[in-house]
């Protein structure tokens, strides 16, 4: 795959109206990107954007929304760049406790992301004044809403920055198609216990906004 062919297009998969919009106000107006919102949760990522890229000539699949951050590595109205996809959620319970279907030797729940334009995006938008940073973005099919699931997740995997719906299912399906993914989220509230009180949704979608302004300067 070359990553410099113009003729190739950059796909981004929002879950949403609101994200896509959000998206398309932050890239202005430009060919290399298509954005599309797919719908909720990972199987509707996964299957829009399998069905768009068989429609089409793409180099990178980028997911793009809000999501919960972890305390303490991503706050509210940061941005955080996935080093690593992870599907926290694909497994089995036993009464040891979780088993990932990688321990369970069933396949992987875990995307790597490109590791230089992690880093160039993730450089580009700390330039441009944003607060942004780098970690493992975890995909739920439940978003959490305690404190000890929240702890439990990041028992699974420490470090975890944020929390989405839709990373794992667009990046697999990037995978299946040999293309590189990346995931993007903007962060509206704490994973943990759920507080809508506290919910900055319309300050993520604006740090969203600024975030994808700053794409064009790295992928074009």
């Amino acid at each position: 795959m070359n990553m410099n062919n113009p003729a190739q297009k950059i796909l981004i998969v929002t879950a949403v109206a609101a994200e896509r919009d959000a998206v398309l106000r932050g890239l202005g107006n430009t060919d290399t990107f298509e954005v599309i919102f797919a719908g909720v949760g990972p199987a509707a990522a996964a299957s829009g954007t399998a069905r768009t890229l068989a429609g089409g000539s793409y180099k990178l699949v980028i997911s793009a929304g809000i999501g919960g951050g972890f305390a303490g590595v991503a706050e509210i109205e940061s941005l955080v760049i996935a080093n690593r996809i992870i599907a926290a959620d694909l497994g089995s319970e036993t009464r040891d406790g979780f088993l990932s279907v990688d321990e369970l030797g069933f396949g992987s729940s875990v995307i790597s992301s490109p590791a230089e334009q992690v880093r160039q995006l993730t450089a580009a938008l700390q330039a441009a004044g944003l607060p942004a940073v780098t970690g493992p973005i975890l995909t739920v099919s439940t978003t959490t809403g305690t404190r000890e699931s929240a702890e439990v997740l990041l028992s699974r995997v420490p470090g975890a920055a944020a929390e989405g719906m839709e990373g794992f299912g667009a990046a697999q399906a990037a995978a299946d198609a040999g293309l590189p993914a990346l995931e993007i989220r903007a962060i509206s509230n704490r994973v943990g216990p759920r507080d809508r009180d506290a919910w900055k949704i319309p300050q993520a979608l604006q740090k969203l906004e600024a975030a994808c302004s700053i794409l064009t300067e790295v992928f074009t």
